[in-house]
């Protein structure tokens, strides 16, 4: 992957997080919603690795993975699934 494709996906990835934060910010409870979504996220992440074993479809779990889903939650992990799909990775 070039440099700047991993700049922009960053930065991308960036954008969103302070738009999740925000909207987590905005609710009563913040630190409930954010641990919730979080929790959801890996064991989405984690379901998807355990069923790439029958489907041949997993995610790897690195920094950026593991931000993403706990930032974004499920549809984080989905976004991975789509990505992962369009590029062939």
């Amino acid at each position: 992957m070039s440099l700047w494709l991993q700049i922009l996906l960053w930065v991308l990835a960036a954008g969103i997080a302070v738009a999740v934060l925000a909207a987590l910010v905005k609710t009563k409870r913040p630190v409930r919603s954010l641990v919730g979504s979080g929790a959801q996220g890996l064991c989405a992440l984690a379901a998807v690795n355990i069923a790439g074993a029958f489907t041949s479809v997993s995610i790897g779990l690195n920094l950026f993975t593991g931000l993403s889903c706990v930032v974004l939650g499920i549809p984080g992990v989905v976004a991975m699934l789509v990505v992962k799909l369009i590029m062939n990775l």
